[in-house]
């Protein structure tokens, strides 16, 4: 967290940490902005599994919901769903409310389901650290193990400067079935983000 001059706070800019690849994707049951509750299990007959934390007002996030739509709605017809997290206490930002992420969704045109970690315990199941966290999951034999967890692409802010699609590669390389030599090849460079705004770091 950054105290502004006049004491505001300002946001943290963060960058996603370490996972172990081939780790167990935590279980979770969340309510989701159309009223109906998602659980990881809800995904077991699909290929591959992409879940974002990411929340309605960081402007890391604002960049690239589209690049996250469009990778949901190329790769949703190949097995592989995007499920979006709000962990953000919305009494820290209003802006991260349920109901502002119903707006949002709407708003965004969300082709995934976004849901609201309330409780923050998802979150902290994950170790996720800022927004946007990918973690993109293969599952195999009814069990979602991690195989990539950093960036989207190399250029966050501005899309036309995007060389190097870094998430969409490792989707595309799970849907071959080639995902660990991909991944073995090349070194997974962070995510960056805004920092996770937990109920901690909320006013009084």
């Amino acid at each position: 967290m950054t105290v502004g001059h006049d004491n505001s706070i300002l946001m943290a800019l963060l960058y996603s940490t370490p996972s172990v690849l081939g780790s167990i994707a935590p279980p979770f049951s969340l309510l989701g902005v159309d009223g109906k509750w998602v659980s990881l299990q809800d995904f077991k007959d699909k290929k591959g599994l992409l879940i974002v934390f990411m929340c309605n007002h960081c402007p890391y996030v604002i960049a690239v919901h589209e690049r996250l739509s469009r990778l949901s709605r190329e790769f949703a017809p190949q097995g592989i769903a995007v499920v979006g997290i709000n962990s953000n206490d919305p009494l820290y930002k209003d802006a991260d409310s349920y109901e502002n992420m119903k707006k949002t969704a709407t708003e965004w045109q969300l082709p995934f389901p976004y849901l609201f970690d309330e409780t923050q315990n998802i979150a902290k199941a994950y170790d996720a650290v800022c927004t946007p966290d990918p973690y993109l999951y293969e599952q195999v034999n009814g069990e979602f193990l991690l195989r990539y967890r950093g960036r989207i692409d190399d250029s966050w802010k501005e899309e036309s400067q995007v060389r190097e699609q870094s998430l969409k590669q490792a989707m595309t390389a799970l849907m071959r079935g080639s995902i660990a030599k991909v991944i073995l090849e090349k070194d997974m460079i962070p995510s960056m983000g805004c920092s996770i705004k937990w109920k901690a770091l909320s006013p009084p």
